[in-house]
Parts: C-alpha cells; sequence; structure tokens
C-alpha cells in the first residue's frame, strides 16, 4: 500500500445519527430519555432500537413481544415518520452552514465536502468537523457519530468506528493503522459473496485487500472493484453529490400494517394511501405515468400484483384511482389475511410532455390538475395527508381524538376554499 503524503487531499466528512428514529423519539417525548425504546409499536416490529435497548440484546427487526422478554422495561413507540422527517431537514440545514457541498446519503446521514475552508474558518479540518458534529448535538438534542477522511468510503468507516456520538479523524498518513483492524464486511460495498470471495483469496481486513495491487481488485470485481481499491486507499473517486435527485425510473410506495387484515375495506385504503404517497412524489418532481403495479402482500409473503395500464400519460390521483377501484375485487382474495400493500410507478415522462388525445376533456384536466395542486399544496403547509382520499379514512389514525380532528379541519377548509377559487 503506498501511503499518503498529505493528510487530507480532500477532506470528507460522514455524519451518522445514531439509532435516529429512537432517539427523535427520545427527544420528542423527554419522559422516554435514558429508557430503551424501539419504533414500530403499530408494525409489531422493532423498526429502530435506541442504545439502551440494543445493551439488553434488543436488534432491529425483532417482533416486538420477543424484545420486551429480553427487556421487560422496554418502551415500543408508534412511528413518527412526520418527526422524523423534519428531524433530519434540521440536521441537513446545520451541515450546510459549514459547506454548500452535502450529500443528504439517506433520512439521517450525510456526507459532505470541507476541502478548501480551512482558510475560511482558520481552523483545521477536524476541528470544523467536531464543530458540525457539536453543534448539530446542541441544537437537536441528538447524538450523531463523525468520521473524517480522505474518501466518502473511508469516512463511511469512520463514522462506524466509535459509535455512538463517536468522532473519528483518520488523515492520510494514518491509513494504514486505521485500516489493519477493519473488516471487510464493514466496507460500504462489500457485500456477503464479495467478503466470501476474498477470504479465499486470504484477505480478511481492508489493509490486506488495498495492499493487494490495483490490478487484483479490478480483475476480481471489475470496474467496482477498482473504484473500492481506490476509495479505501485514500483517492476519491465518488464525488459529494449536492444535487438532489430529480429523475426516477420508477417509484414505489410500500407498507406494511399489523396485525394483517382480512377486510377489504381497510387492506385497499392502505393500497391507496400509498397511491397517494406515490403520485405525490411523482408530481413534486414534475413526471407523469401510464403504467403502474398494484401489489398486495399476503400473511405468508406472497405477492397477488396487478399491473394497470392508461390510455394516455397522467399525474392526477383520480386517474389513478379509478381503475384501482375497478379492478381491486379481481386481485383481493377473500378470507386472505393480508400483511401489506404496494404501489409502483413505470414508464415516467416529463409531465411538460404529456399531450391530450382528440377524446379527451381538456376542461376535466384542467380541473383534476387544480384538484392535486391544492391538495399538494395544503398538505405541505399543515402536514402529509391532512387533505386525503376519502377511501383511505379506515386506516387514518387521529392521535388526540376527534375533537383535534374536527378543530384542524375548521382551519384547513378555507384554506382549501380559497385555493380552489382562485384557479390555480
Amino acid at each position: 500500500m503506498v501511503m499518503l503524503l498529505s493528510s487530507y487531499p480532500k477532506a470528507i466528512v460522514h455524519i451518522d445519527a445514531d439509532a435516529f428514529f429512537a432517539s427523535v423519539s427520545q427527544v420528542i417525548h423527554p419522559e422516554l430519555a435514558g429508557k430503551p425504546v424501539v419504533t414500530g409499536a403499530n408494525r409489531g416490529v422493532a423498526i429502530a432500537v435506541s442504545y439502551e435497548a440494543k445493551a439488553k440484546g434488543v436488534k432491529r427487526g425483532m417482533l416486538v413481544h420477543e424484545a420486551r422478554k429480553l427487556c421487560p422495561g422496554l418502551v415500543a413507540v408508534t412511528d413518527d415518520f412526520e418527526s422524523y422527517g423534519l428531524f433530519s431537514q434540521k440536521m441537513f440545514a446545520i451541515i450546510k452552514r459549514f459547506t454548500p457541498q452535502v450529500e443528504e446519503h439517506s433520512i439521517d446521514e450525510a456526507f459532505a465536502d470541507l476541502t478548501g475552508l480551512r482558510r475560511l474558518y482558520r481552523k483545521s479540518y477536524p476541528q470544523i468537523a467536531l464543530d458540525m458534529k457539536e453543534t448539530i448535538e446542541r441544537e437537536l438534542g441528538l447524538t450523531v457519530s463523525v468520521g473524517l477522511s480522505c474518501t466518502k468510503g473511508l469516512a463511511k468507516l469512520a463514522s462506524k468506528y466509535n459509535k455512538p456520538s463517536g468522532f473519528v479523524p483518520v488523515p492520510g498518513r494514518q491509513l494504514e493503522d486505521f485500516l489493519k483492524d477493519i473488516q471487510l464486511d464493514q466496507v460500504w460495498g462489500f457485500g456477503t459473496k464479495s467478503v466470501a470471495l476474498l477470504n479465499k483469496h486470504g484477505i480478511r481486513t481492508v489493509l490486506e485487500f488495498v495492499s493487494r495491487p490495483q490490478s487484483f481488485a479490478k480483475k476480481l470485481f471489475g470496474k467496482v472493484g477498482d473504484e473500492l481499491w481506490k476509495e479505501l486507499s485514500g483517492t476519491s473517486v465518488n464525488e459529494v453529490c449536492s444535487i438532489k435527485k430529480s429523475s426516477y425510473a420508477s417509484i414505489s410506495k410500500f407498507k406494511t400494517f399489523s396485525p394483517p387484515s382480512t377486510s377489504p375495506e381497510y387492506v385497499f385504503a392502505h393500497l391507496l394511501r400509498n397511491l397517494e404517497r406515490a403520485s405525490a412524489k411523482m408530481r413534486r418532481f414534475d413526471l407523469a405515468t401510464r403504467k403502474f403495479f398494484i401489489v398486495l402482500r399476503r400473511q405468508s409473503f406472497v405477492d397477488d400484483v396487478l399491473e394497470i395500464t392508461l390510455s394516455r400519460f397522467t399525474r392526477a390521483i383520480l386517474d389513478l384511482v379509478k381503475p384501482v377501484k375497478e379492478r381491486f375485487d379481481k386481485l383481493f382474495k377473500s378470507r386472505t389475511p393480508y400483511r401489506a400493500t404496494g404501489v409502483i410507478l413505470c414508464e415516467l415522462k416529463e409531465d411538460k410532455h404529456v399531450q391530450l388525445n382528440i377524446f379527451e376533456d381538456p376542461v376535466k384536466m384542467i380541473k383534476a390538475r387544480q384538484i392535486d395542486n391544492a391538495v399538494d399544496a395544503i398538505n405541505r403547509q399543515f402536514g402529509r395527508q391532512t387533505v386525503h382520499l376519502g377511501d383511505t379514512l379506515p386506516v387514518m389514525q387521529v392521535r388526540s381524538g376527534q375533537r383535534e380532528s374536527f378543530t384542524k379541519a375548521k382551519k384547513v377548509l378555507p384554506t382549501v376554499l380559497n385555493y380552489l377559487s382562485s384557479g390555480r
């Protein structure tokens, strides 16, 4: 392995929120601070696990009732994706105060490029990264683990090295010491089969991998192996991409519910919620679809799938709902327990390229677009699914009872009417 002459030819930081969903729940509900917590009570499965629960042996994916056997004092809370999204946005906003080059890698982690900022802040790269970490923890009440190194791959390894609330800077000159104890399965990009293949060649650690010639990695894994070898050796290949994704080959939304249900109304309501969310995302990126799939997943994990092809491209939720209603009975098997539903929108194209055919009613299409615009605007302002399809009522949960729902509806209704009457 060739040691780098420079400590930070590039300074890439990876910020990873610790037990994010569970930690957000503990911040929102201070009485849960320091207690073992899992999210996913509404599904009966531990989706996120606090470090207090992990210490008792609770793991992600466990059934909640099984987790309680390991940890009698376990607190299971319902998923709150709206709050998770808000905390995520705040975390990314804090990171962007330090550098505009931020890649939102997932809801709870980001990469940031600090290269060239030492002169601006009159601080070292480790001190800038540490300031970033301390600001997030102070303002949000969450702990984050931060890794700093020469590439995205190395920064991600460093952030996982000392969780929770760890800070691990790995300059180029110290790569050999750092990589000698890192196992292959910790590398972002190595799967089970890749690790098994490397083990057959006597390679157990990352240092042993990068100590082999670059040609070895390329021969074994092709272009991917070549890029991984460079990244782990300290040569940046994958740049921090601050451009948000704006195009999709497909858009899918799936949701598991617990307990499984044999009720066609309940399963249909879940299916339409997924359809609403998928179509809202499609409109957010100014796309339209002509073909989509609806999926009903049985308790036995067998999927019942139906393909729906429309006569034209559309972005309107009402255009998608109509054929789903017409064909749902053909897909749904009576007395069969279902545990999840899903929607996959395919053949997406830019909405501005969609053309009417001679049999379409343009007035009807304009009204459908106005309804979608109004619903999207209101849901952005008041929260996701404040306005929703009536057929989704069987699964809409009101946290504080009907009085709160009625009060919220009274506040939102004038906004709906004003928006529709404005003709936008």
